[in-house]
Order: C-alpha cells, then sequence, then structure tokens
C-alpha cells in the first residue's frame, strides 16, 4: 500500500507538471512598455491576434500599456514584481537593447530576463508632415546644417535611444561634425511622437516603417528616407533610401520579445516554440510584407546570443556619438 501511494503521488506530481507546462499560456499577457500605437503595442498586438488565428493559443492575448522610461518601467516590473510568470511575454526591440547598453534601466541588465525570440527586422525611417516643404533627407539635414534650433525631431525613445540614435547616425553619415546639435525630443512612442508633428510642435519624426505605416496610409505624414540598404518591396518600394540620397545610413530595428527571469523552461520552452511556428507561417510572412518587416528568424539560445551582440554594438555606436563615456 505504501508503495501505491507513493507512485500515485508521483503521478500527480508529474501529472501538475505537465498541466503547468501545457497552460503556461492560459492566460497570455503580453506587455507593450509604451502607449498605444507605436512599435511596442504593434508588436504585442499584431503577434497576440497571429497567435490567436493560428490556434496556437487559446484565449485572447491581454495587451498592458505600460509606458514610461524608454522601456525601463515595464523592466523593473518583469524583473521585481513579474519575475517568475509563465504567461507573460515583453515587446522588445533594438530600443530595449539600446536603454540596457547605455545603462539606463538603473540596476538592470540583459540577464536578468529571458529573451525569447525574434518576429522580424523593421527598418527606420525619418518622416515629415505631409503639408511640410521638406522632401528630401538631404534638404533637411541642410536645414540643420544651417540653423539647428530651427528644426526639433521628435522619436518614441528617451534621449540616447534608438530612434535618437538613428536620425544622429543620418545627420553623421551627412557630414554634421557636432550631432549633438541636432535637437530631439523623446516621447513614449511613435505614436505621441507622431501626433506632436501633425500639432506642429516639432519639424520631423525618426521611427520605424510599422509605426509609420497607418500615418503613412491616412495622408498625415511623408517618409522622406528608409535607412534599408536598398528599397523594400511592395508597398514601401516608393519610400526612397537614404543611402540613394548620397546619405550612407543604415537602421535595422529588430522586433522580439522577452519573457521573466524567473520563467521555467517549461514556459519558456512553449513560447519559443509558439513564435517560432508563428514566424515559419505564412500568415506571418503577408504580415511582415505589409508592414515592411524584413527577415529575422532567431528563437531561444541564439536570440539571446544576438542580443548580447546588438547591446555591445550599441555600446560602441554610443560612445562614438559620445552619449556614453
Amino acid at each position: 500500500m505504501k508503495f501505491t501511494v507513493t507512485r500515485g503521488l508521483v503521478a500527480a506530481a508529474a501529472l501538475s507538471l505537465s498541466a503547468l507546462a501545457a497552460g503556461a499560456q492560459e492566460n497570455p499577457e503580453c506587455i507593450a512598455p509604451a502607449n498605444p500605437g507605436g512599435g511596442w503595442d504593434f508588436t504585442c498586438r499584431q503577434v497576440g491576434k497571429s497567435l490567436q488565428d493560428l490556434g496556437l493559443i487559446d484565449k485572447t492575448m491581454q495587451v498592458v500599456n505600460l509606458a514610461g522610461g524608454g522601456g525601463g518601467v515595464a523592466f523593473a516590473e518583469v524583473v521585481n514584481k513579474r519575475v517568475d510568470d509563465g504567461n507573460l511575454i515583453v515587446a522588445a526591440s533594438s530600443a530595449t537593447a539600446t536603454r540596457l547598453a547605455q545603462g539606463a534601466y538603473p540596476g538592470n541588465s540583459m540577464d536578468q530576463v529571458r529573451w525569447l525570440a525574434s518576429i522580424g527586422a523593421d527598418y527606420g525611417v525619418i518622416a515629415v508632415a505631409a503639408d511640410s516643404g521638406i522632401e528630401t533627407l538631404p534638404q533637411l539635414l541642410d536645414t540643420i546644417k544651417a540653423d539647428p534650433s530651427s528644426v526639433s525631431v521628435a522619436g518614441g525613445s528617451a534621449v540616447g535611444g534608438w530612434d535618437h540614435l538613428k536620425v544622429l547616425i543620418a545627420a553623421s553619415a551627412y557630414g554634421i561634425e557636432d550631432v549633438r546639435t541636432v535637437k530631439y525630443i523623446a516621447f513614449d512612442g511613435g505614436g505621441e511622437a507622431v501626433t506632436q508633428l501633425l500639432a506642429g510642435s516639432v519639424q520631423a519624426f525618426t521611427g520605424d516603417i510599422s509605426e509609420a505605416k497607418g500615418f503613412v496610409d491616412s495622408g498625415d505624414i511623408k517618409v522622406i528616407a528608409v535607412l534599408s540598404p536598398e528599397r523594400l518591396p511592395g508597398e514601401f518600394a516608393d519610400f526612397p533610401t537614404a543611402k540613394e540620397q548620397g546619405v550612407d545610413a543604415i537602421g535595422a530595428n529588430w522586433r522580439g520579445f522577452y519573457a521573466p527571469g524567473g520563467m521555467s523552461d517549461e514556459a519558456y520552452d512553449a513560447w519559443v516554440s509558439k513564435i517560432g511556428d508563428l514566424y515559419a507561417s505564412d500568415e506571418w510572412k503577408d504580415v511582415m510584407a505589409a508592414n515592411g518587416l524584413a527577415p529575422l528568424d532567431l528563437q531561444g539560445a541564439a536570440f539571446q546570443d544576438f542580443v548580447a551582440g546588438s547591446v555591445a554594438q550599441i555600446q560602441s555606436i554610443s560612445k562614438e556619438i559620445g552619449i556614453i563615456k
């Protein structure tokens, strides 16, 4: 009888662990570390919808917008309060790596969370209001050269963040020697930055093509440069690259997810598998094409290594342009 009871307890424990692993996404939640309308918000909402459409999750993904500190508020929330939550994923990007590289999340580092997978790369854009007299990137940069105080550029990352770095890289490539003269104004998300552009509070916008697309479609803004090596396909083919305008500036913003550092291996592996299956689907290829996402297929350990390399590269760039010492 003693053996029977023990065997029953072992079986029950195994069943419980199996249910826990299988149910790691029973109440799936995605934190978008910015206000609605930006790239992180797009990442959570589009991936959540696609996962459900493909039957990879059973319930609707709850999206929580947790803005502040260029993603720092969300990172701290996960590290300090949600450390072992198997239901939770968080939208991340080059902007996240930038803030981590520059020590902008006080007391936090990339190894406090688990990096899940990428869903593509989102090329940077520089845009102006649709009724702006500026038509090209050199025209904008010439205006900044002549009178830096006359142009403010808005972005959805903090000062020194990835949106900021993109316009500084373009300015440096164009021959603006002291890129610190470029006026950059930070907002919590690309949507808020575009709103300020349309209100006339700023003269240009730096962000990613996914967050700019809706405003282009509505006729509110015009893209004067895509920071890609060559023109993007499909409906983005009309957008000129910086490179073809004589500005050798490339800026690709990877998009993906991290998870709480204490997430179980079972839950982690389940999320990695689901996001990998999503990425491989024809449906996701259509989403990528419609939103200007370039291929970037990395999961699990490969993505963890990629993010570590990204953080190191951004530290180097930041030192070159004087953001950090």
